[in-house]
């Protein structure tokens, strides 16, 4: 079988190699919720899905989005806020997103904290090959969108989000006057969920550059080099 179309010299072979890592330290997990209700259960529940992951071995970092501003509203990467955030992702090797369902999607503070993480920073990619969960609540009967907003957005981040995810209907129920998730099914899904990113996340560790390594890039790399050294020798 013939490929003409490929560049031969920038398509590598499988190197299985990549594929194993022995680092077992606590994998980092940040974790974003898109409320700012004083009971808000978007909260609640990663607050109860970095207890899971504890248990489970990870370190976790939950981001408070109160204070930070809205994207393009006069401020930039420096202010403490976005700054705090940026921080926070890039010491992440993965991420929870967990939003309240509002007018059939995520809130805007979901929408803004993903907003100010960029997709690139000068040659360094924040959340490029990172594992990612996503959950929602809703204050009515079970729904899936803002989880499946969520993930388009993970995709369009360049994340490995994880297949399963979290959707807690009627939220107010689910939770006891301390804040604690009762136990229920929903209860069981969101175990299920972390102990998934979790596996994901040590079976990609170490390997996230070997990854995202595209062909597509290295023919777009090798090309402009070729264009720089023609560009040199022209001069």
């Amino acid at each position: 079988m013939t490929t003409p179309n490929i560049s031969k010299q920038n398509l590598h072979p499988i190197q299985h190699d990549q594929l194993a890592s022995q680092d077992q330290s606590p994998v980092k997990i940040a974790l974003l919720y898109g409320s700012l209700r004083q009971r808000s259960y978007s909260r609640l529940l990663v607050e109860e899905a970095a207890r899971i992951l504890e248990a489970l071995g990870a370190e976790c970092r939950i981001f408070n989005p109160s204070g930070l501003p809205l994207p393009d509203d006069g401020v930039d990467a420096s202010h403490p806020k976005v700054a705090e955030l940026r921080e926070l992702i890039s010491w992440s090797e993965g991420m929870v997103w967990c939003s309240p369902e509002r007018h059939g999607s995520m809130t805007g503070i979901m929408k803004s904290q993903i907003d100010w993480i960029p997709l690139s920073i000068g040659s360094v990619r924040p959340t490029q090959g990172k594992t990612l969960a996503v959950m929602q609540v809703s204050g009515g009967s079970q729904s899936f969108n803002s989880v499946n907003q969520l993930r388009i957005l993970g995709r369009w981040m360049r994340c490995l989000t994880i297949p399963n995810q979290s959707s807690v209907p009627k939220a107010f129920q689910q939770f006891d006057e301390e804040g604690r998730m009762l136990a229920s099914s929903y209860y069981d899904r969101v175990v299920d969920v972390m102990e998934e990113l979790v596996k994901f996340t040590y079976l990609t560790r170490g390997r996230r550059d070997y990854l995202t390594d595209r062909y597509s890039e290295r023919v777009e790399s090798a090309e402009e080099l070729s264009s720089r050294v023609r560009g040199t020798g022209a001069s």
